[in-house]
């Protein structure tokens, strides 16, 4: 399973290969569930994670949007003096 930023890190097309793989990959296993032989639930899961976050980049790239990994967002952000109370 790969991260959101790994994701972000493949091409339109290869987001679109994936998520049809996927895809196909939940119908095979939805067919071994009503046989009675999946042997991993918790992959149809997973893969539904999976195509949430193809279908959450490609969105961001049609939208145009730019978007920071929270470690980057940190680093940028100013620190408040101690003391300060926030408004």
């Amino acid at each position: 399973m790969s991260t959101i930023t790994d994701v972000r890190g493949f091409s339109d097309t290869e987001l679109v290969s994936k998520k049809k793989d996927a895809r196909q990959e939940i119908f095979n296993l939805r067919l071994q569930q009503q046989t009675g032989s999946l042997e991993k639930p918790s992959r149809l899961q997973e893969l539904k994670k999976e195509i949430a976050k193809i279908e959450t980049v490609a969105s961001e790239r049609r939208l145009g949007l730019k978007v920071v990994s929270k470690a980057k967002a940190a680093k940028t952000a100013p620190a408040a003096k101690k003391g300060e109370k926030k408004a």
